[in-house]
């Protein structure tokens, strides 16, 4: 009776070992636990162990295992081979798993090195069938499916090959898509079930690196062929930064789509792939996802971080904009397939990236400051032209605020500190606008530098009234004009208006000057006929050498040479009608008004009206 129930208690024991004993530290706790409670249990579990039958459990399965381990053949082409292999290996890491706590027993030390070196041989033989399924398993799919079947497989944006496949690739290609919400079976359904199955063995025995590396291995490979399809090239930060700027650009394009790809679809079903192999098994699925997928993460990053480290020319800012809102708005996709342990160091390296390419827009804008400064003073143009840096600027913060709310992020994200001194009393101005309000500034204190090269008052007026008029153009009815405000607005009209003004009032005062007449004709008509003489010779005189002086100035904007010659023709021509009123009221003068009188007033307008145009004038 007394044997019976020990017979009981070492089969319960060895019942709760062999089912909670999923470790070798937790099988031997439990064992000490039953001996420490009596001390003969451990003898009769040795005691049950040490006879013949463990060297015949032991020798079947390694006639049974060696079968398969030494087969020429994949074992896995059989159904019933798979089933009868993996059944064996069950029942040997069982076996391996119970004798482990007892090993201090000669007999059961021997045959449980026997049985270690058997499992080791059986996990080889599961990592190269594994290995084998993978790549079989893709190969036999992608061969079969068809766009017509398959139309979520279609995620190559490749522009010069017309088909699904390349010269029978086992890698598909096809058109550019919209559509991101979708996922790519890489591997077949029974496939899948048959590495699961395979992948629980080697996690139980062990080997989660050896079967992660097994699975990795062949994934990376399909991941890095499905990047070069995409026209993505393995580039060091030197060769990005050694390329040409336009060859930079194409580089830049084919990244964005790769990127947009990889984060969004290929990335997302290589982590379904994963969790459906490893099912129930976190931490291989995890790392196994890693190292399929850090190699070409790494790769897209790099590119990316050698963009925001290179050159900060202004004209690179709307590729470095793409390429920052391109990691901005795939960073929740990036948190949230790379969530796990093994992956945080991708996550944080996406993350410091990112901040490292706004960084970078913020020095292009330095640099963009730079320029201006940097633009010499005596650099002016002839006639008073519209100058070529107000065009560039202008034309360039145009367009860049056509991204205004992610240059608004980007200058947020710098908490403002470099541009605080500029806010003054405005603390309520955006870090953008103020930003825009200083390389306005900078551009009109260089514009005036270079008014001051000009001999001609009224030239400098013509060349700041151009410039002037430009900018507010360039400013009013987009983003500029709304970080400006209308307030900046209205001040610049205005200075345009006082440029217009202070032309008129030093370059015609001196024509109409003479045109003024006075009193002295109705005090001595003799007197005052040869005074009148004389002022219309000093008009004719002034008015030829104003227009020939002008004749090479430009008013670049067909609606301010209009308003400027209307002005002037006004003002002018009233009086000079006035003046030859008068004068032909003057008896010995009127009959030979001809000979004196070279400009009728229509010749004035039509002289004015060939004004502001010169070489070249009124081209934008």
């Amino acid at each position: 009776m007394a044997d019976n129930g020990e017979e009981k208690l070492i089969a319960v024991a060895r019942h709760i070992a062999k089912t909670l004993g999923h470790t070798d530290t937790m099988t031997d706790d439990i064992l000490k636990i039953f001996s420490n409670f009596d001390g003969r249990l451990r003898e009769k579990l040795t005691e049950k162990l040490s006879d013949d039958d463990v060297e015949q459990t032991l020798n079947s399965l390694d006639r049974q295992i060696s079968r398969y381990v030494n087969a020429d053949r994949p074992i896995w082409s059989n159904s019933a081979d798979s089933a009868s292999f993996l059944a064996s290996v069950d029942q040997l890491t069982a076996v391996v798993r119970d004798w482990t706590p007892i090993a201090d027993d000669k007999n059961i030390s021997s045959c449980l090195d026997r049985a270690e070196d058997l499992l080791q041989q059986s996990m080889f033989r599961l990592e190269d069938e594994f290995r084998t399924l993978v790549e079989r398993g893709a190969e036999s799919y992608d061969l079969t499916r068809s766009e017509s079947t398959h139309p979520h497989t279609d995620y190559s944006s490749s522009d010069d090959d017309g088909g699904d496949f390349d010269d029978g690739s086992l890698t598909p290609v096809a058109h550019p898509i919209t559509d991101y919400d979708i996922t790519i079976d890489a591997l077949p359904s029974g496939t899948i079930r048959d590495l699961h199955e395979i992948a629980k063995r080697m996690v139980a025995a062990g080997y989660v690196k050896e079967c992660s590396h097994a699975y990795s291995t062949c994934r990376r490979d399909f991941l890095e062929e499905s990047f070069s399809r995409l026209g993505l090239s393995k580039l060091s930060i030197d060769d990005v930064h050694r390329m040409q700027w336009t060859q930079l650009e194409d580089e830049i394009e084919k990244w964005i789509k790769a990127m947009n790809l990889g984060v969004r679809i290929l990335f997302p079903s290589e982590r379904r792939l994963c969790d459906r192999i490893f099912f129930t098994l976190s931490s291989a699925a995890d790392l196994s996802f890693m190292e399929v997928c850090r190699g070409s993460t790494i790769q897209l990053l790099n590119f990316a971080d050698a963009v925001a480290i290179g050159s900060r020319a202004p004209e690179r800012l709307f590729k470095v904009l793409d390429v920052y809102e391109t990691v901005r708005d795939l960073m929740p996709e990036i948190e949230l397939i790379f969530s796990d342990q093994y992956c945080s160091s991708l996550r944080n390296e996406a993350v410091t990236i990112w901040k490292r390419l706004g960084e970078s827009i913020r020095g292009i804008f330095m640099e963009l400051e730079n320029l201006i400064r940097r633009d010499p003073a005596k650099d002016a143009v002839p006639g008073g032209r519209l100058h070529p840096i107000t065009r560039y600027v202008m034309n360039y913060l145009r367009a860049a605020c056509r991204a205004r709310q992610t240059l608004e992020q980007v200058f947020e994200e710098s908490g403002g500190s470099n541009l605080d001194y500029r806010k003054g009393n405005d603390s309520s101005s955006s870090s953008l606008a103020v930003q825009m309000e200083w390389i306005m500034e900078l551009l009109e204190s260089n514009l005036e530098a270079k008014s001051k090269t000009y001999r001609d008052s009224a030239l400098c007026s013509v060349f700041m009234m151009n410039n002037g008029r430009y900018i507010v153009q360039k400013v009013r009815d987009n983003d500029l004009g709304v970080l400006l405000g209308d307030d900046w607005v209205k001040k610049h009209t205005a200075k345009v208006r006082q440029y217009h003004v202070n032309y008129q009032r030093s370059s015609w005062s001196k024509v109409l000057g003479v045109l003024k007449l006075d009193n002295n004709f109705s005090a001595s008509p003799n007197r005052g006929s040869k005074n009148l003489k004389e002022k219309l010779k000093l008009f004719n005189s002034y008015f030829e050498e104003t227009c020939k002086t002008q004749s090479s100035w430009v008013i670049f904007d067909d609606q301010l040479r209009e308003e400027l010659r209307s002005s002037i023709s006004v003002a002018l021509c009233n009086a000079y009608r006035n003046f030859i009123a008068r004068l032909q009221s003057v008896p010995d003068i009127s009959k030979n008004a001809d000979r004196y009188i070279r400009y009728r007033v229509e010749d004035i307008e039509a002289r004015i009206n060939e004004l502001f145009q010169g070489s070249g004038g009124g081209r934008r």
